[in-house]
């Protein structure tokens, strides 16, 4: 192609890339749809504007380089707090998982599609990734509990790097022009490469940005840019000791400095992450643009087997194994079954190997070299393209069927009170993030399971990091109730939390948190409720006591519309055994009654459900129409 043609090119590609990502953005979904669409429409399946002549001999160049700044941004992200919340799930799935994914393609490639098995498991370790390209977008429209979405990230950070050093090494193996190294040898140089480079570069920037003088006036823009030129460089050094250590060494440097102390990070999170959406745009349109008319089409149904072999019988399997053990409901497990589109990672490398094959087999005069890249390219892109339109597009509707999108409450404060809190939350489903700025309660919590955050409540960056902006409730439950109020008004003011409740220590400030229109519990006032019930009702304070564990008491709006207009009498068996409506509140709020036999249910009204634990959740599915 024409130089004077080449720049425009580049130019209409971003422009279509961004266009996508708005369209995406709007319509709730994946961007990677968008880009793939767009990229086959213009490429060499559809109008043939863009081809692997376009770029010349560059193109791997520049994929390089994105795939560098989009490995070490998700890297940067990726906090180990987060992992801390599954941790023993985020380690079996990049390691045990990762083996099942493998072994599990190569077998599925190998016995539809009759490739040999070195092939095979190339394309079995290119399929293993995931990728934050894929899966961070995801994750953006669907709020899942922060256990469920930390093994998702670490499974896309790490499995990326892996799964493209283990699928050079393996592709040494059957490329005829590549003298192989040993496998275990060429995984671990690379790695070992990468890990080396990664923190000396790591700790350079550390260095550079803590201790360095950044100049006052233009110290963020500074920070930035050295942030971004140390990505580049992580990479392209570590690719000049052996090739694909730069994506381990991009991962390294990103997670080190991710997780230290460094200022102006807000600026380089975002930044990076408006940098990240336009390399991103680009590769994927081009790579996708790149795919050859007949390749996806030469894999036929042997592809397709290959693509359902991957993400119902595979993916499943990896998931259930890797997740043994843990908290995740059922519910959980199946949506991380679910959520495994591949991403750049196969993508980039696919075309790198397909490309050197296609070049051996013009050497060496071997048409079944050439017909092997083809369904390399072919089933690695079909998988891409089926994974990233299915489980990409459908990911928050197979949310809202499994219900695992729950209800966000932040709790400021970790000691009794909090930690109670949460656990019966937590026991109910519910998405609890206990914020505490003592760094030992806030170990003895994460040790204890839940998702903590150390930090101040009352700063709002603090409570923008724990999700605040997406938060249903919050409960300022310190042992300060100057604490209790501040955190109150920022959530009602600066976050727009739909319910705020407090523990107000000292009866007399009840008023002030009420005059914000927070709703207050006191401490002296909660203690008199409890003895009075010991002491005039005490089978139900006791059975109240045991509520998560064999009881349960829970409210939920009527939405299920063939039980509006019904009476108590005709709704009474259509609930679960033992299951019974106890309260009912009106939909305007007005008004809160025990229900007669003869009172009749409305839409929008909020019904109170009592009885055994498993009775009242299955009353709540049918009472909400869950």
């Amino acid at each position: 192609m024409a130089q004077e043609l080449l720049i425009p090119l580049v130019a209409g590609i971003i422009a279509l890339g961004v266009l996508a990502q708005v369209l995406a953005a709007k319509l709730r979904l994946p961007s990677i749809i968008f880009f793939l669409l767009v990229g086959v429409t213009i490429g060499r399946p559809g109008l043939g504007i863009v081809t692997s002549e376009s770029f010349g001999d560059s193109l791997p160049a520049i994929v390089g380089l994105a795939v560098a700044i989009i490995v070490f941004e998700g890297a940067f992200h990726l906090e180990f707090e987060r992992i801390q919340t599954a941790p023993r799930a985020a380690v079996r799935l990049v390691t045990v998982g990762a083996a099942i994914a493998l072994v599990g393609t190569a077998v599925a490639v190998r016995l539809l599609e009759g490739l040999p098995w070195g092939l095979s498991l190339v394309i079995g370790a290119l399929l293993v990734a995931t990728g934050p390209t894929v899966i961070s977008p995801i994750l953006e429209v669907v709020p899942v509990r922060d256990r469920v979405a930390a093994v998702l990230e670490t499974e896309g950070i790490v499995n990326d790097v892996t799964a493209a050093i283990t699928a050079v090494v393996l592709f040494e193996t059957v490329n005829p022009s590549v003298a192989s190294e040993g496998l275990i040898q060429g995984f671990a140089v690379r790695i070992g490469e990468g890990l080396l480079v990664g923190f000396v570069v790591a700790g350079i920037l550390y260095y550079l940005l803590r201790y360095v003088d950044l100049s006052l006036g233009s110290a963020p823009r500074n920070a930035r840019l050295l942030v971004l030129a140390g990505a580049l460089v992580a990479y392209a050094g570590a690719n000049q000791l052996a090739s694909e250590a730069g994506v381990a060494a991009a991962a390294t440097a990103g997670i080190a400095l991710g997780n230290l102390d460094i200022p102006y990070k807000d600026e380089i999170t975002d930044f990076k992450g408006d940098i990240t959406l336009l390399v991103l745009s680009f590769v994927f349109i081009a790579l996708a643009a790149q795919l050859p008319p007949a390749a996806i089409f030469d894999v036929g149904l042997a592809g397709v087997g290959v693509v359902v072999a991957v993400a119902v019988v595979i993916r499943p399997l990896l998931v259930f194994v890797s997740t043994v053990g843990d908290r995740f409901t059922l519910s959980e497990r199946l949506f991380i079954s679910s959520i495994g589109p591949r991403g750049i990672i196969p993508a980039s490398v696919a075309t790198l190997f397909a490309t050197e094959l296609r070049t051996a087999a013009v050497e060496l005069n071997d048409p079944a070299l050439a017909q092997q890249a083809d369904l390399l390219i072919g089933t690695v892109f079909l998988v891409i393209f089926v994974t990233a339109l299915v489980q990409g597009g459908l990911a928050r509707y197979i949310a809202q069927y499994l219900n695992v999108i729950p209800m966000r409450v932040i709790i400021v404060g970790g000691g009794q009170v909090g930690r109670e809190l949460a656990k019966r939350l937590e026991d109910r489903g519910e998405n609890v993030v206990i914020i505490e700025q003592d760094e030992s309660t806030a170990e003895s919590l994460r040790n204890a399971g839940f998702g903590t955050v150390i930090g101040d409540g009352t700063d709002t960056s603090v409570l923008e990091k724990s999700g605040a902006a997406n938060a249903k409730i919050v409960v300022a439950a310190t042992g300060d109730d100057d604490t209790n109020l501040l955190v109150a008004q920022l959530s009602k003011t600066k976050f727009d939390v739909e319910t705020i409740l407090a523990k107000a220590n000292n009866s007399d400030n009840v008023d002030a948190f009420e005059d914000l229109g927070v709703r207050t519990i006191s401490a002296a006032m909660s203690a008199a409720w409890a003895l009075d019930n010991e002491i005039e009702r005490p089978d139900l304070a006791r059975w109240m006591t045991g509520i998560g564990e064999s009881g349960e008491v829970q409210q939920v709006e009527l939405t299920n519309e063939a039980l509006a207009g019904k009476t108590v009498r005709e709704i009474g068996p259509m609930l679960p055994e033992a299951c019974l409506i106890a309260v009912l509140g009106d939909s305007d709020g007005e008004s809160v009654r025990v229900p007669r036999a003869t009172t009749t249910l409305g839409l929008g009204d909020r019904v109170t459900l009592i009885g055994p634990r498993e009775a009242v959740r299955e009353g709540m599915a049918l009472v909400g129409d869950d």
